[in-house]
């Protein structure tokens, strides 16, 4: 009996070590590894009171029960089918092609408004002259460390970070590993001029090194200039965090962008709400809508959008088109990769909404009419 209670208290001894080394390593890694970001300090609160998002310290969505808090089970639930489910067709069984695109051509670029997709929901979007970049995430692994995730599903892009020319403005829709990393800012800062965040994103791009006076922090349905352009931060349903004890301390969005002849939305993550409806009443029509579809199940639908609500979120919004991001680009739900482009083209087709399908680095122009967009996903 004696021989069990000081096996049973030299288990707990030694668990309870493990267990204060696993803490102690998981304090020391998020403090001190940059590409976790800042955090928002008490201040910096305090200036956040006049957002209706803003409440106990925390943004929330317009449905406070969103996203549903899962208990200890459930999450671990999930956690073990993400890391043991085998997806058949999960990733492509190559690198995706990618067309190249020139860099001459993109620093002279004078003509009718274009988008140049990076994969995922990354663009350079190219309006009025000016060069802006759409949640530029640019790294291999959307994941604090590379050992964290699996590589993106392309190896080269449409045209590298370093050949890129000045950037007027980079818009970011949240703190996300797969929308903001570390290594991408690190690339783009010193050559762009300003940056467009939601409520609190900044502190991690000051982290980084980019200048406060060089961000503009944006809340919900507020608007401002980058000379002829109008730019919009629209409310999202999500959340935000780069890791466990920051969750909900920076604001996430969507963002309408205008032009004198354009109209266009990036829906950044979202779940299906009657915010769209409303975005589409305020500044609708749109010529085209960049909408998220993929990395969606069941268990998180409050957040992320099956593709099907994707097609009816397009409708919401009176987008003449959509064109469907968030894809194509990591494995971070548990469908086949093709999922989401299969489903939502036979929802648009049911609705009569049409769906443009770029492959990644090809031209898209806005008020394109006459494009044919290849299905080139059956062929990787």
């Amino acid at each position: 009996m004696n021989h069990l209670k000081k096996v049973l208290k030299k288990t707990m001894i030694i668990t309870l070590i493990i267990i204060g080394v696993l803490v102690l390593s998981y304090l020391a890694f998020t403090n001190y590894y940059p590409s976790f970001g800042g955090d928002v300090s008490k201040p910096r609160q305090i200036s956040y009171q006049n957002s209706k998002q803003f409440k106990d310290g925390k943004f929330t969505n317009v449905n406070p029960r969103v996203p549903k808090e899962m208990n200890f089970s459930e999450t671990m639930s999930v956690v073990y089918s993400f890391f043991t489910a085998k997806v058949p067709n999960g990733r492509p069984k190559r690198d995706l092609d990618v067309s190249k695109v020139d860099s001459l051509a993109v620093a002279n670029y004078k003509g009718d408004a274009r988008l140049i997709w990076y994969g995922h929901s990354a663009f350079l979007l190219q309006i009025d002259g000016k060069n802006l970049l759409l949640d530029p995430m640019l790294g291999k692994v959307a994941a604090p460390h590379p050992w964290l995730g699996s590589s993106r599903f392309n190896e080269k892009f449409p045209l590298e970070v370093e050949k890129l020319p000045q950037i007027d403005a980079v818009i970011f829709s949240h703190d996300h590993y797969d929308h903001l990393d570390h290594e991408s800012v690190l690339k783009i800062k010193d050559k762009t001029k300003h940056f467009y965040v939601p409520l609190g994103v900044g502190v991690h791009l000051e982290s980084w090194g980019v200048s406060s006076e060089n961000i503009t922090e944006m809340d919900w349905w507020q608007e401002t200039q980058i000379d002829s352009l109008k730019l919009v931060c629209t409310p999202a349903q999500h959340f935000s965090g780069r890791k466990l004890n920051n969750g909900q301390s920076t604001l996430w969005s969507s963002w309408v962008i205008q032009s004198e002849n354009e109209n266009l939305y990036f829906s950044g993550d979202s779940g299906y709400a009657a915010h769209f409806t409303e975005i589409g009443q305020k500044y609708g029509p749109f010529n085209l809508a960049l909408m998220e579809c993929g990395q969606y199940n069941e268990k998180w639908a409050d957040i992320h959008m099956m593709p099907e609500e994707t097609a009816l979120a397009g409708l919401d919004l009176r987008a003449d088109k959509i064109m469907p991001i968030h894809w194509a680009g990591f494995k971070l739900a548990l469908h086949e990769w093709t999922d989401p482009i299969t489903r939502v083209k036979a929802k648009a087709k049911e609705l009569q909404l049409e769906v443009i399908t770029p492959q990644i680095g090809q031209e898209i122009k806005i008020k394109d009419s006459v494009s044919n967009y290849t299905e080139w996903w059956k062929f990787q």
